[in-house]
């Protein structure tokens, strides 16, 4: 994926979009016409505020037994006393309950005990609810909603949900006739997957360090000497610090899958002595390919002044003070091809020196220098000036939107998680002062291990508890479903999501707040329609107070195995952010190739006001991005066009030369991106040219600034920067072609 034959070309790579809602992949099918609501609340009161989300599968654990047969039931209301509540439990499809003429109108049963349940059957008489919900309680009071529609057909519907509770009602909003609502008969289905613990130890990946600890650097070097070029294994690790002090100038040397992070609450909580470090020795001094790595939420005091921080994509900095200066690249200014800071101090200068791009977001700095193509900053206290192209230094004086990472610390003995409040206009770091944010107790989280099943898995989700994938990698056959309001799914080392059989890996439904965090989905060899979806096809739901946040999520296809899916991440629902992602089709590793591990899109995003703070897609086979969604932002886009096309023709789209690497649909109306780059190397035919990297409609609300297109030694060509706009890429020279502003 990454060369050496120019000097200053970028080698990317890139990770894969996820998240899709697979109805096909569903036991027993749902309603044609449902089209889940917008939730309000986790927990409503008896009335019943609607919190929908998507149904997903109803898994081979869910039983064939009927859980709500014979048991006591109880209505808002009846026709009369032939049509009582327990009549639509009785198992006798000849007998019904029926409500009065109004609304709203409510049926519950009562479980016996709490129970997971996986699936509804509504057998509706003729007259049925047009809108209605799903929703579980354990004490009969505080309710939450599993499932809900406006557009209910009658007839019988069978539901797959996912859920626990004592008590299961059905909670009609609208009729959708004349009549009331009549049930011949209502069915649960329940599923045999035990309750799930919260709290726990960290697993066998993770290991946790005090300044008494024996022997740091000799544990720390074992681990980088087995993960320094271990580029597609499967082992993960996470090195966590307690706060305090530790000297002896440590050297922590970081490989691949190896995370980092002090266990404080603020970064100068854990101060080392010494240095983070990335190289590219592994590599013959070559950092374009040092991937999958972090450091966060540590203090560190360079032996001599200056950590060194040479990586490329999928390598996050974030939450750290560094008492010196940061270079980014390696020994000797070596290649490189990164890369991504958050939330930092340093305190001396950062040099850029090779890297080809970079982008650094809510920090503060002593200084930056050097820039080759496209380095931008977003609320960087220290940045320097705008001056796009010549220095490349392209700079917002805030970040419209952020919302830092969760993250793992110790208060006292104890393990918690702190999940930060959102920022508006910021500037600066998140961690001057008091936190601010909320701290949630370990116990709050299903602590996840290698071995774990998805069905273990949302069945905590269903119980109400959070996520915390230890390091390693999980197998899935069904998606991870995430239907709550401010559910934490948070990985450390890494942590590797793999979807068996053609599933989604995550699904995330149309609700508030949702953190997703550190994880990497790397596609399987049967084809998944999307790896990771956030919120179902139509979300409408406003999350403008409480958006949905993807950070350091990445998606891999290809590389480590033969995978595919035909997109990496889909974001359906409103006001999302996602922060800091790497989706990419491998050009390099095994399983690669045009035909084998194929993918057409990285990130499609159908939803409003979506803001994207560094975008790191690559390599795929159409639009590496599309938007479709109204008032859609990013700052900082970086991609290359697909490597291996065998010729023109495998990528011409209609009398278009070629898809865009970003891509804002004709319809859209307003939509605005700062410091967005695309490199074409086509290795397989040189003769390929694209008409152009950026594709959007001509008018005043859609707007672009800083936009580069580069041939990697004039394999390949663009004949514009964004649609006829732009000087064409020509020769070997590898020189960028630019557009300040467009239109």
């Amino acid at each position: 994926m990454r060369h050496s034959s120019a000097r200053r070309r970028p080698l990317p790579g890139a990770v894969l979009g996820l998240l899709v809602f697979l109805a096909s992949a569903l036991a027993v099918p749902s309603p044609a016409a449902a089209t889940p609501a917008h939730p309000a609340a986790a927990v409503s009161p008896a009335a019943g505020a609607a919190s929908a989300a998507a149904p997903v599968a109803a898994g081979a654990d869910c039983g064939t037994d009927n859980a709500a047969k014979g048991r006591p039931a109880t209505a808002s209301s009846t026709e009369n006393a032939g049509t009582p509540a327990g009549a639509a439990v009785d198992g006798d499809p000849g007998t019904r309950w029926s409500s009065a003429f109004a609304d709203p109108q409510w049926l519950q049963v009562d479980l016996g005990a709490v129970r997971q349940v996986c699936r509804v059957v509504l057998a509706w008489e003729t007259a049925y609810g047009s809108s209605y919900q799903i929703q579980v309680s354990d004490d009969g009071s505080s309710w939450r909603t599993l499932y809900g529609t406006t557009s209910g057909k009658g007839g019988t519907e069978t539901i797959p949900v996912t859920g626990s509770g004592r008590y299961l009602r059905l909670n009609g909003q609208a009729r959708g006739t004349g009549w009331g609502y009549s049930l011949w008969e209502l069915q649960v289905g329940t599923s045999d997957v035990p309750p799930v613990q919260g709290g726990g130890d960290l697993g066998p990946n993770v290991l946790v360090f005090d300044p008494s600890t024996p022997g740091i650097q000799a544990t720390v070097d074992r681990v980088f000497k087995q993960q320094e070029s271990n580029q597609f294994g499967s082992e993960r690790y996470a090195l966590l610090f307690k706060p305090g002090t530790y000297g002896g100038n440590l050297n922590v040397q970081l490989g691949f899958y190896t995370s980092i992070a002090g266990l404080g609450l603020r970064p100068d909580d854990t101060t080392v002595n010494g240095d983070v470090t990335v190289d590219a020795g592994w590599f013959n001094g070559n950092a374009t390919q040092n991937f999958w790595r972090s450091a966060e939420n540590l203090a560190l005091n360079p032996v001599n002044g200056t950590d060194r921080w040479a990586v490329a994509q999928a390598a996050p900095f974030r939450r750290m003070h560094v008492k010196g200066g940061l270079d980014l690249s390696p020994a000797g200014y070596g290649w490189a091809s990164g890369g991504y800071i958050a939330d930092s101090r340093i305190d001396g200068s950062v040099g850029n020196y090779s890297q080809q791009q970079w982008y650094t977001r809510d920090s503060a700095i002593g200084g930056f220098t050097n820039g080759v193509w496209n380095q931008v900053f977003s609320g960087v206290q220290g940045a320097p000036a705008q001056s796009f192209p010549d220095p490349p230094y392209t700079t917002l004086d805030t970040t419209p939107i952020s919302r830092e990472k969760p993250f793992l610390y110790l208060d006292g003995a104890d393990y918690k998680v702190f999940v930060p409040a959102k920022r508006t206009d910021a500037r600066g770091v998140s961690w001057d002062g008091t936190p601010q944010g909320e701290s949630r107790p370990l116990s709050h989280f299903y602590v996840v291990k290698p071995g774990a099943t998805a069905a273990t898995v949302n069945a905590a989700l269903a119980q109400g508890l959070d996520l915390l994938f230890t390091p390693g990698v999980y197998h899935l056959d069904r998606p991870i479903a995430v239907t709550r309001p401010d559910t934490v799914v948070l990985g450390l080392g890494l942590a590797t999501l793999v979807p068996d059989n053609g599933v989604t890996a995550v699904q995330v439904g149309d609700v508030d707040g949702v953190r997703l965090a550190g994880l990497l989905v790397d596609a399987g060899p049967v084809r998944s329609s999307v790896l990771v979806q956030v919120g179902p096809d139509g979300a409408k739901g406003n999350h403008a107070t409480d958006p949905t946040t993807l950070q350091d999520v990445f998606v891999r296809v290809g590389g480590a195995g033969a995978g595919a899916t035909t997109t990496g991440i889909v974001v359906n629902s409103n006001n999302v952010i996602v922060d800091h992602t790497w989706i990419w089709r491998a050009d390099h590793g095994t399983g690669v190739g045009w035909d084998v591990n194929p993918a057409d899109y990285g990130l499609v995003v159908r939803g409003a006001d979506v803001l994207g703070t560094g975008l790191f897609v690559e390599h795929f086979k159409k639009y590496d991005v599309e938007w479709s969604g109204e008032r859609g932002r990013t700052v900082f886009f970086q991609n290359e066009k697909a490597y291996d096309a065998p010729d023109q023709a495998s990528i011409q789209n209609g009398s278009t030369l070629g898809y865009a690497a970003y891509k804002v649909d004709d319809n859209v109306t307003v939509h605005e991106g700062w410091g967005l780059g695309s490199y074409c190397y086509f290795n397989v035919d040189p003769t390929i040219r694209m008409d152009h990297g950026f594709e959007a409609p001509t008018r005043a609300g859609v707007r672009f600034h800083d936009l580069l297109v580069v041939s990697l030694g004039g394999k390949g060509q663009y004949n514009h920067v964004i649609d006829g706009t732009g000087a064409a890429t020509s020769g070997t020279s590898t020189t960028p072609s630019t557009v300040v502003a467009y239109p």
